[in-house]
């Protein structure tokens, strides 16, 4: 389901340590959430949203465009 999440990190040269700096998480729970063994919070999907400059909607997968709508 988060594939997208391990893509754009990837695809951002950045390793798991950075997103999860980012989301004030350990690397242990960042892994969880790229691997869907752990629920992302509504407020990390928003922060990792923001930060790739995307909709939540193109990270859960439901749409296929990266373009944000607001």
């Amino acid at each position: 389901m988060y594939r997208r999440l391990r893509d754009l990190r990837e695809d951002h040269d950045l390793p798991q340590r950075a997103l999860a700096e980012l989301l004030h998480v350990s690397q242990a729970t960042y892994s969880r959430y790229e691997s869907g063994d752990l629920d992302i919070p509504s407020g990390a999907l928003i922060a990792l949203a923001k930060h790739y400059h995307t909709s939540i909607d193109y990270l859960l997968g439901i749409t296929d465009d990266p373009q944000p709508r607001w």
